[in-house]
């Protein structure tokens, strides 16, 4: 894993997205089934995401609280691409697409490459892997939201 490479993708910061940070990570259900989200920007607006495996909740809370080499295979599955590659996870967008929630993923190293239309949860525990930063589209943030 690469350390917080400040690296820029040779791309303006969109208008409309803002940086958030992970502020909670839990489950909709009691069985871990469904995870859950709460994403926030630096004015406290926030975005609750969830419809997406508890298992990738429980991946996200991980890679947010300890550094950890043990990395679930698909995760170490890109790590080694990107390595082999000379290719570096830099940012990640998430915004909605008709119902869904997607995210673009953005690399720079030997070349720039942006990979468009990823599901959002995975991309974010991508951004919680390598401590990269997210941004949200600004029509997802909310002033406050009821659990």
């Amino acid at each position: 894993m690469y350390d917080n490479l400040s690296m820029d993708i040779k791309q303006k910061l969109d208008h409309g997205y803002e940086p958030i940070t992970i502020d909670y990570v839990g489950f909709v259900d009691p069985y871990a089934v469904e995870g859950m989200v709460v994403l926030k920007a630096s004015d406290g607006k926030e975005f609750h995401m969830r419809a997406f495996s508890g298992e990738v909740a429980k991946h996200i809370s991980s890679f947010s609280e300890t550094p950890d080499d043990s990395v679930p295979s698909i995760y170490k599955l890109i790590e080694d691409i990107c390595e082999e590659n000379e290719l570096y996870l830099v940012k990640v967008k998430i915004y909605e697409s008709g119902n869904v929630l997607r995210a673009n993923l953005y690399f720079t190293g030997k070349k720039d490459m942006v990979l468009r239309n990823y599901r959002a949860s995975d991309a974010l525990a991508l951004g919680a892997f390598y401590k990269i930063p997210i941004l949200v589209r600004n029509n997802l943030l909310k002033e406050s939201m009821e659990v």
